[in-house]
């Protein structure tokens, strides 16, 4: 990381700006950020710098005008300290209130009593194509580092189940601790997420997959999804021979957490990857409920067949019997209300 000295004796001797690492990721992020969320996020991590570094900036911009130095000279050292932070407890103050509304529309998600998966690798590994390729759905595709730098989530059916699937943001190496915390409310996705989808691009040279895969294994770590179920997606089979694939999987088989090899362009092994998905998230609890017919009841028929998946339903004697599965917390949920309403629940065995 270029101290403000540093930049400035660079861009002095070669009368350009000169940048390191983290304005390159931040420049980067700039040109792929959509949503209001992703701009402030990059702003917040941008101003949080720029106050570490406000009093020396300033001084250096008195001395004397260079690239990326303009316009600071007719600041006073307090007053361009002042107007930063000023600016970043906007920002804040902004995105308190899209974490809220993030926070709802999570508790509504769960709410809905689906397991949910989130979407995680390195950055252009190709998560938003199997993304789209799962859901059916045509989230932003390019060939370039981070395209997604925000959260999309949809419901997805795998093998009759519906679970919830989340794309993220990519991660890369040594991301600085800064965007990491910026990009936090992003991150936490797949904090909440009952299994993580780890991609990797296979067709990579092997010291580079190794790296990356410690990269995402460690930033997972970090944001502390560390206890979260994890397969690994091994992506863009396509660009390789199946000698070579296999090969590739021998040699990282046990640093990469349940691997499937896939292409999630052709959609080759994705049918292998979704009873992998199924068999780790296969925690379903199967149970019989009886509830009397009424306006009430009739209700929470519909919207059990929305949030579980029922087997079977058999109306008599002005009562249904229904046989239903889904996750444990949601049939403990539907047993409060069964009994509330004087009907009959009995947990059967899956």
């Amino acid at each position: 990381m270029l101290k403000p000295v540093q930049a400035y004796n660079l861009a002095k001797a070669t009368g350009v700006e000169a940048i390191d690492r983290f304005q390159l990721i931040l420049e980067i992020f700039t040109k792929r950020a959509t949503t209001t969320e992703a701009k402030l996020q990059i702003q917040l991590a941008r101003l949080r710098r720029e106050l570490a570094y406000a009093k020396e900036k300033v001084r250096l911009a008195k001395m004397g005008e260079q690239p990326g130095f303009m316009g600071l000279g007719a600041y006073e050292v307090e007053v361009y300290h002042r107007e930063i932070k000023r600016q970043v407890h906007t920002i804040r103050r902004k995105l308190k209130k899209i974490r809220i509304k993030r926070q709802l529309h999570r508790e509504g998600r769960i709410e809905l009593g689906f397991p949910s998966i989130s979407l995680a690798g390195y950055t252009n590994a190709g998560k938003s194509s199997l993304f789209n390729s799962l859901a059916d759905e045509e989230a932003p595709v390019d060939n370039a580092l981070f395209t997604t730098l925000s959260t999309t989530t949809r419901l997805v059916k795998i093998l009759k189940r519906n679970f919830l699937l989340t794309d993220t943001v990519g991660f890369i190496d040594r991301l600085p601790l800064t965007l990491i915390e910026a990009f936090h409310s992003t991150l936490e996705e797949t904090i909440y997420s009952d299994l993580i989808l780890l991609v990797v691009d296979i067709s990579e040279p092997l010291e580079v997959i190794r790296r990356k895969l410690a990269v995402c294994l460690e930033t997972i770590e970090r944001i502390g999804a560390s206890g979260i179920p994890i397969i690994t997606a091994l992506n863009k089979i396509d660009l390789l021979s199946e000698e070579e694939v296999h090969k590739k999987l021998e040699v990282i088989k046990d640093s990469a957490p349940k691997p499937v090899p896939i292409s999630a362009l052709y959609g080759t092994n994705l049918v292998l990857l979704k009873k992998e998905i199924f068999k780790t998230l296969n925690n379903y609890v199967q149970a019989a409920i009886t509830v009397p017919l009424n306006s009430e009841t009739m209700s929470f028929i519909s919207s059990l067949f929305k949030k579980a998946y029922v087997q079977s339903i058999k109306y008599a004697n002005n009562e249904a019997y229904i046989v239903f599965e889904a996750i444990p917390w949601f049939v403990e949920k539907v047993q409060s209300y069964v009994e509330k309403m004087e009907g009959k629940f009995e947990k059967l065995q899956v």
